[in-house]
């Protein structure tokens, strides 16, 4: 049977999960979040050589943490990590968080990618901006959000065109639902070649990310390793970073295997990835809203995860938008 996608197309048809997205258009660098409505089981995977992250080693199976409140996904580099503490603060006012001995402890897992040198206006003096940012974007969380040159994805780059934030939703003929929300920002090309066309069209659903399918003739240089900037990658620069989510019953084993194998995505989509100059990693969300109980053997369930991200990875750029100062063409304004 082909795949379904959800009524929106995002990872907010599996439900339990609001997005919320800020940005700075001047500084061309943004936040995204990722808000449960209740805790949520969760894991981390890692496969990039340059991670930034914050509490993911909590999420590690063997530790005792079983549950989230919010993953933060965030443009700035390093200094991108501060937008946790502006979820934290968002979710506290809200009396979210883990309950220790009468003290409320918004858990914020987060990542982030590399946006510094993309054109935008770095020079926001003594603090960086982002904890701001994500109490913004924790606010604005809603069912229905916009993709492309938005939240985390507002500054992102990839070869040859802008990155962007993506997102994508499967339904499974079990009634399960899994969603994919991404901030692209590869160092590697998501288009075959010097075409238009997406890497990952073979996952395709309907024309959510054009319609054109795989080129034809097969181009001569659609192997060709293409950088983002040129030259050498620089380790750190880049970085594709990701949530999966579904509203299965797992537990935090069966979502760290999620991450995994929603991992499989990367390559679908991006040529090269999971590269010592990227950070590519993937949350997994497990809200169990579905009551439908998975494990790790599901392999139908875990296939789809890929597809799903190699969807939501192509949606992203293109998605972007042009903007004053852009380094890189938006896909949408591009030929070939």
């Amino acid at each position: 049977m082909p795949f379904r996608t959800g009524p929106r197309n995002l990872i907010t048809d599996v439900a339990g999960l609001a997005i919320g997205n800020a940005q700075d258009d001047r500084l061309k660098s943004g936040v995204t979040v990722a808000v449960c409505d209740r805790p949520a089981v969760a894991a981390v995977h890692v496969m990039g050589g340059a991670p930034g992250t914050r509490d993911t080693d909590a999420l590690e199976p063997h530790n005792s943490l079983q549950a989230v409140h919010a993953i933060c996904l965030s443009g700035g580099s390093a200094f991108g990590l501060d937008a946790a503490s502006g979820v934290q603060a968002a979710l506290r006012e809200d009396g979210v968080g883990l309950d220790v001995r009468g003290m409320r402890v918004p858990i914020v897992p987060s990542a982030i990618l590399f946006d510094l040198t993309n054109g935008g206006d770095k020079d926001w003096g003594r603090f960086a901006p982002y904890r701001d940012l994500g109490y913004q974007a924790t606010r604005a969380a809603t069912a229905d959000f916009a993709l492309g040159s938005v939240g985390a994805g507002t500054g992102a780059l990839a070869a040859r065109h802008k990155g962007g934030l993506g997102s994508a939703s499967t339904l499974m003929d079990n009634g399960v639902t899994i969603g994919a929300l991404v901030a692209a920002n590869p160092v590697g090309s998501v288009t075959v070649g010097e075409t238009r066309h997406f890497w990952a069209a073979p996952f395709e659903i309907g024309d959510e990310f054009g319609g054109l399918g795989m080129p034809r003739p097969w181009p001569a240089d659609a192997t060709e390793i293409r950088w983002k900037f040129g030259g050498r990658p620089q380790p750190g620069a880049n970085t594709t970073i990701a949530v999966i989510a579904t509203d299965a019953i797992l537990t935090k084993a069966a979502a760290k295997r999620l991450a995994v194998a929603a991992h499989d995505g990367f390559p679908r989509a991006i040529w090269p990835t999971h590269t010592p100059a990227d950070g590519d990693l993937v949350f997994a969300l497990a809200t169990g809203a579905s009551g439908i109980t998975l494990d790790e053997t599901a392999m139908d369930f875990h296939a789809i995860a890929g597809a799903t991200m190699a969807r939501a990875i192509a949606r992203a750029i293109h998605a972007a938008t042009p903007a004053d100062g852009d380094l890189y063409p938006c896909w949408s304004l591009t030929s070939g």
